[in-house]
């Protein structure tokens, strides 16, 4: 939300782009729902293209480090519940 807000007052972005960056990212509540769907969803494109191509490419850092980050939280997750299953059913 406070990425976005500089952008949503910049008078070079058309109306549309505006909107749409409103939409998703104008409010706290609006862009925690978005984080929410992009974490949980795996759309995360459809949340990120028109930022990265339209506004700044900034958001492609961004972007590409929480989806990183967040890929592999899940899959060390993962990984660990495997893990400890199958050194439970080692020590029976």
């Amino acid at each position: 939300c406070q990425l976005v807000y500089p952008y949503l007052m910049d008078p070079r972005f058309d109306e549309d782009t505006v909107a749409w960056m409103y939409r998703y990212y104008g409010t706290a509540s609006r862009s925690f729902w978005t984080v929410f769907e992009v974490t949980f969803s795996g759309s995360w494109p459809v949340y990120t293209r028109v930022l990265v191509e339209d506004v700044s490419l900034v958001f492609a850092f961004v972007s590409a480090a929480y989806i990183s980050l967040v890929v592999f939280a899940i899959t060390r997750i993962i990984t660990a519940l495997f893990l400890k299953d199958t050194l439970a059913a080692c020590a029976n």
